[in-house]
């Protein structure tokens, strides 16, 4: 392999480098007033890094660290169309807010940049390199609101506990690579599959698997994620919620589906007893909830339980389900968050379940995408969402994993509850006083796009499940 190979595979995550420079460099000399054509030129940098991802067959680069197949490109999809979506919402919020500020999208697009790594590395120091790539621009862009009290604690808050996983994370990969002697997932494989798993590496992976998943808010690692969510400003929660949570997700399987397939039961039971404590969670705290970002905080812990699930069945039929989940969660999440932005009275931004009163008479168009999604979500027939939790329980009942996947169907049932009371509020409640109508061409495009996804997808689902099929084959090779 030469490097002009290497740097040739590397294209999609060097432009996205490339831009991100030039834009600081453009946001440096003109300052804050090139914020809105910086946002453009964002958009444009992902959209030809996302072309270019999906040029070209399957390769490796750096001696295997850098992986492209089809695993990584079905993700970095998911990935970038959110990154493009939450760069329009930002752009729309900031002007709105009369605080546009060009560090912005750089800090956008490197976090983006850390994603595309993330989900590609196939070598534990690639992992962690993308991994803190991503979490640094992450913990500025929850702060970056520097006027708002709450969005500085998120900001804080989510710097030390993820510190704390990045310490956690470090130490477990210390220990796998004492005891198999290489960083390599495929090097680890072989060495588990020729002398078995010590008690030591098993330490190892229980580090590990904590701190992955304290990326994807999953209990017991989940304390960040409500702060955060509702601190952070409405775009970059909805960018936390959808492209980082995807990204670290598919961190999650490569990083255990490759290096560990012989060590399945160990493994296993860790992610089952964190899917069930995160199902568990997720339905019953976000029922008390009256702020409507606080709720969706504790339906994506929800939600990751759900997505574990698929993991923990260890399949490939598992993995497909994930993945399928992944993209539902990632599209429909984007238009919640911006109908959340659209929540805008007298020219300020407002949260509470209760402004959500009698939306159906002041703005029909709006309760009905967010009436969509909040069913989509909760899982009910004939929304995308049932197919979503469909394929999981059946990977997981073709485990034989049958109690915790009826655990799963209960929780489903609980959590229902507080999707249908949101509908209740914008359909039954006496009308709270109407929002601005000025919701922005970029916001309304994505919730559209979320709300005929929700609806229409069920008809037909067979190309987006031949893909995630295809991709969760990549891990099985």
């Amino acid at each position: 392999m030469t490097l002009q190979h290497d740097l040739i595979v590397l294209l999609p995550e060097l432009i996205l480098g490339v831009g991100a420079l030039v834009l600081l460099l453009i946001g440096a000399v003109r300052g804050d007033r090139s914020a809105n054509l910086l946002s453009i030129l964002a958009v444009l940098v992902v959209v030809a890094s996302a072309y270019f991802s999906f040029v070209g067959g399957d390769a490796s680069a750096f001696h295997g660290a850098f992986v492209v197949d089809s695993f990584a490109r079905f993700t970095k999809a998911v990935v970038l169309w959110s990154s493009v979506a939450c760069i329009l919402m930002a752009q729309h919020f900031f002007d709105q807010e009369k605080t546009a500020r060009f560090e912005l999208p750089v800090l956008m697009l490197l976090a983006t940049l850390g994603m595309s790594l993330m989900v590609s590395a196939s070598n534990f120091i690639a992992l962690y390199m993308g991994l803190e790539l991503q979490s640094l621009a992450l913990y500025v862009l929850a702060a970056f609101n520097r006027d708002s009290v709450r969005s500085s604690e998120a900001g804080l808050k989510y710097f030390v506990l993820g510190s704390l996983s990045s310490g956690m994370l470090l130490y477990g990969i210390s220990l796998i690579y004492g005891f198999t002697g290489t960083m390599d997932f495929a090097g680890v494989a072989h060495v588990i599959r020729s002398g078995g798993v010590p008690v030591g590496l098993v330490f190892g992976l229980v580090f590990m698997i904590a701190g992955l998943v304290f990326k994807i808010s999953a209990v017991p690692f989940h304390m960040w994620t409500p702060d955060v969510y509702e601190g952070s400003p409405t775009p970059i929660t909805a960018y936390l919620a959808t492209a980082s949570k995807v990204a670290s997700f598919a961190l999650i399987l490569r990083a255990i589906m490759i290096p560990f397939p012989d060590a399945l039961h160990q493994w296993q039971q860790i992610i089952l007893f964190v899917s069930v404590l995160s199902m568990a969670l997720g339905a019953f705290a976000a029922i008390g909830q009256t702020n409507i970002k606080r709720l969706m905080a504790y339906s994506s812990i929800g939600h990751m339980g759900y997505a574990l699930l698929g993991l923990a069945a260890g399949t490939q039929l598992g993995i497909r389900g994930v993945l399928f989940y992944l993209a539902f969660y990632s599209l429909t999440n984007l238009g919640v968050f911006a109908c959340v932005q659209a929540m805008r009275r007298d020219g300020k931004a407002v949260e509470s379940i209760s402004d959500l009163a009698g939306l159906a008479r002041t703005r029909p168009a709006l309760a009905f995408a967010f009436m969509a999604m909040m069913l989509s979500l909760s899982g009910l027939p004939p929304l995308a969402g049932i197919l979503a939790k469909a394929f999981i329980f059946i990977a997981a009942i073709q485990a034989h994993l049958y109690v915790v996947a009826a655990f799963g169907v209960l929780t489903s049932v609980v959590g229902a509850y507080y999707y249908l009371r949101i509908v209740k509020v914008m359909y039954f409640d006496e009308p709270a006083p109407a929002f601005d109508r000025d919701m922005g061409w970029s916001v309304g495009t994505i919730a559209t796009v979320a709300t005929l996804f929700s609806l229409l997808f069920v008809v037909n689902t067979g190309r987006l499940l031949e893909f995630a099929g295809t991709a969760a084959q990549a891990l099985f090779k």
